[in-house]
Parts: C-alpha cells; sequence; structure tokens
C-alpha cells in the first residue's frame, strides 16, 4: 500500500498576487486622480471653458456630466480640497484591487450623477468630485458590516472619527454647494458596497485544502 503526503499551497505566490492586487489599484487611483488634475490645467488654460461640461440639471446634453463632472474643478483650491480625502479614502478602497475601485468609483459616480442631474435646481451646472468622496466614505463605513469584518469595521469607524463632521455639514444645504451630489454619492457608495458584499459572498469557495498524492 502507497502513502499519501499532502504539502500545503505555497505562501510566496499568494503574496505575489495580492502585491500586484494593491499596485493595481493604486495604479489606478491615481490615474484618477492625475486626469482631474490635467484636466484642471487645461481648463484654466481654455479659459474654464470646460467647466459646461458638468452635470446639468434635467438637461439632456447635461447628462454627459455623470461621466465628466469628477474631472472638472472650480480652480485648484476646489480641486485640492477634493484631491486630499479622495486620495486618503481611495487607498483603503485600492487595496482591494484595481477591480474592486473601478466598481466603487463607477458605481458612486453613476449613482451620484443622475440623482444630481434629477434633483439639482434648474439651470445649474455641478462639478467636482466632492460626490465620489462622499461615496468613497460611506463604503468603507459601511462595507464591514456587510461583509462581517473586523478590520474593514474597525476602518469604518475610524472614518467616521475623522470625517464625520465634514460629511454630516456637507449634507446641509448651501449656497454654491451641491449637497445634492453630495447625498446621493453617500446612498452610492452604501448600495456598492451591499451589491459588491453580496456579490463576494456568491463567489466564495471554500479555502482549497493540501494536495494529495498517493
Amino acid at each position: 500500500m502507497s502513502a499519501a503526503y499532502s504539502y500545503p499551497q505555497p505562501s510566496g505566490r499568494q503574496s505575489s498576487e495580492t502585491s500586484r492586487r494593491v499596485v493595481g489599484g493604486l495604479q489606478v487611483l491615481g490615474i484618477l486622480v492625475g486626469l482631474m488634475w490635467i484636466s484642471e490645467v487645461l481648463d484654466t488654460a481654455l479659459g474654464h471653458r470646460l467647466d459646461a461640461y458638468g452635470i446639468e440639471a434635467r438637461d439632456m446634453d447635461g447628462l454627459v456630466g455623470i461621466v465628466t463632472a469628477p474631472f472638472l474643478h472650480l480652480g485648484f483650491g476646489h480641486l485640492i480640497s477634493n484631491t486630499i480625502p479622495l486620495v486618503t479614502l481611495g487607498i483603503f478602497i485600492a487595496i482591494g484591487g484595481a477591480y474592486r475601485l473601478l466598481m466603487v468609483t463607477a458605481g458612486v459616480a453613476l449613482i451620484s450623477g443622475i440623482g444630481t442631474w434629477l434633483t439639482s435646481p434648474s439651470f445649474t451646472v455641478t462639478i467636482g468630485a466632492s460626490g465620489l468622496v462622499f461615496g468613497y466614505a460611506t463604503y468603507l463605513i459601511v462595507r464591514g458590516i456587510f461583509n462581517r469584518k473586523l478590520g474593514q469595521l474597525a476602518i469604518g469607524v475610524g472614518v467616521i472619527l475623522v470625517w464625520g463632521g465634514a460629511l454630516l455639514g456637507g449634507l446641509l444645504p448651501q449656497d454654491g454647494i451641491s449637497f445634492q451630489g453630495h447625498l446621493f454619492g453617500a446612498i452610492g457608495g452604501i448600495l456598492v458596497a451591499w451589491l459588491l458584499a453580496s456579490r463576494d459572498r456568491k463567489q466564495k469557495t471554500p479555502a482549497q485544502g493540501p494536495t494529495y498524492y498517493s
């Protein structure tokens, strides 16, 4: 009778895959932020003509702003104020890989954009990445609840402690600030977290055990 042997999966391969996933996510985050800065440089050079391509409320031509608005800002001060929290929050999402960051970004931008287009005052144009910021924040706050992971819950608590006041303040109506973009961005982050958690549970498979041969 021959003996049966087993050996564990090499940990080096898993570590390499994790590193590639993290690097890929950070590269995508860098590209997104880089496009925002390039857009603002071009917009300034063109006399802020690109700002017209934001989300124009209930105007069919304004629907293009759902895609373009997050990359347009009202000057570099506005851009900097969005870049800092976007990068800070985005890093925690990017750790999950490029695909996850893109899914969160696309989902939040779509929900925030449509909600802004539907509910903003007539003849207004909305620009800026703050909808993404609010979506990233709420995604990080609630994903640990949906995934039931202590580490993610801890990150969510940290986001509340650092950004909670600003998030609540941004949901209040203020002149010249689109609370609609903030509100629907926050809703988008919650919905995307729920959808991705549901997808992850369906795709989850038992961890691969030892390989046997005899």
